[in-house]
């Protein structure tokens, strides 16, 4: 049996995006995918970054994080992409990159590919849910599958109840409120496991 390919996604300024993606990471090869873990491309000048010592810091400590491309989408089955919330939507260098899309949509290489998403937010009603709601709403237009976690194990309730996707509050400090990494685990499984069931099921 072929094993399903999932690319995780994400954009992330000070790391908490990134150590969702290697949570679900975690989860969906416990699952038995073979994964990606990759970021879009930063936006923001160097000034911006270097602006804040916790944002310059998690972009060295990320350097080697491959930046997604065309070649990623067309290998990959599944997608999870996480993106923190800016005003209740998704981060510009997450939509900018959904917006280059456009011409893998055009072909038909984003049908029937499946997609979860994750998200944060400095409180608790910071836009979590939209942020996630946003990237489904892309993948609607891909006509890809969505898979959200829903209620389908106790990790989520501990995790704050999100049946969107994973979603975690950070404080002043940078901290995470809640405790969403099995979670996160639970979705990156689950989302290579639906995957593979519609792998198995084309093949």
């Amino acid at each position: 049996m072929e094993k399903v390919k999932l690319a995780i996604i994400y954009y992330s300024s000070t790391g908490t995006n990134y150590q969702l993606a290697k949570w679900a990471e975690e989860g969906a090869k416990e699952a038995g995918a073979e994964v990606r873990v990759l970021k879009v491309p930063e936006l923001a000048p160097e000034e911006a970054i270097n602006s804040k010592p916790e944002w310059k810091a998690h972009v060295e400590a990320t350097k080697d994080v491959a930046v997604v491309s065309e070649a990623d989408i067309e290998w990959a089955d599944a997608f999870i992409l996480s993106s923190p919330a800016r005003f209740g939507n998704v981060a510009s260098q997450m939509k900018q990159f959904l917006d280059t899309m456009g011409g893998m949509w055009a072909a038909g290489k984003l049908n029937d590919k499946v997609v979860s998403a994750m998200s944060s937010a400095g409180n608790a009603h910071g836009g979590q849910e939209a942020t996630v709601q946003a990237l489904y709403t892309s993948a609607m237009h891909w006509g890809a599958i969505i898979v959200p976690p829903g209620y389908t194990d106790k990790s989520i309730f501990k995790a704050g109840g999100n049946p969107y996707g994973t979603s975690v509050t950070i404080d002043q400090d940078g901290k995470m409120i809640e405790d969403v990494e099995e979670a996160a685990k639970h979705q990156g499984k689950r989302t290579a496991m639906v995957a593979q069931w519609l792998k198995n099921g084309k093949n």
